[in-house]
């Protein structure tokens, strides 16, 4: 059986309440996306803390 990834930005383009962040669990105000696709969502405090690193290496951060 293969695994197949589901690219969740074709499907989800807003953050919703039950998203959380990935560093302490907060809601997710942030949504990075990786050059391989995958996602890292942070809370506003985390997405100031982490966002001038993440632009740094070309990722977006919206």
């Amino acid at each position: 059986m293969n695994a197949t990834y589901t690219d969740v930005t074709d499907t989800q383009t807003e953050l919703k309440a039950t998203d959380r962040c990935d560093r302490c669990g907060a809601r997710a105000t942030n949504r990075a996306v990786l050059a391989n696709g995958l996602e890292l969502l942070f809370c506003g405090h985390h997405a100031r803390e982490y966002g001038s690193a993440l632009k740094a290496k070309d990722i977006a951060l919206t």
